[in-house]
């Protein structure tokens, strides 16, 4: 219960100004609930979408989270509807429903945003 009321406390200094969890925050609830390693939560990055017309949109997510559920958070940040928007690398258009470790998207990769 001590355990519980320390990792409230200092949870709220663990946010980074955007309201994304870092990866502090995801060790701190892993120490909470009494797990030994955060490596048991999917590691959290940072993808850059960058539409080339002057946004460039960063969102913090899971490396197990779909390409769809990367849309969904673009979408929030950006205001457009998720269902109009297309990543791309290069020539490859992303799939809504690969992840992102599938596509083999790290840690501060740059993709392509795309309105349809």
């Amino acid at each position: 219960m001590a355990r519980q009321g320390l990792c409230k406390c200092l949870s709220t200094y663990l946010h980074d100004h955007q309201g994304a969890i870092t990866e502090a925050y995801v060790a701190l609830l892993a120490f909470s609930e009494g797990i030994d390693s955060a490596y048991a939560y999917a590691k959290m990055i940072e993808v850059i979408c960058n539409d080339r017309l002057g946004k460039k949109i960063r969102v913090k997510c899971n490396e197990d989270d779909t390409i769809g559920d990367l849309k969904k958070l673009v979408a929030a940040q950006s205001g457009t509807a998720a269902d109009r928007i297309v990543l791309k690398k290069w020539y490859t258009t992303f799939k809504d429903h690969i992840s992102l470790a599938d596509y083999e998207i790290h840690n501060g990769m740059s993709l392509e945003l795309y309105y349809t």
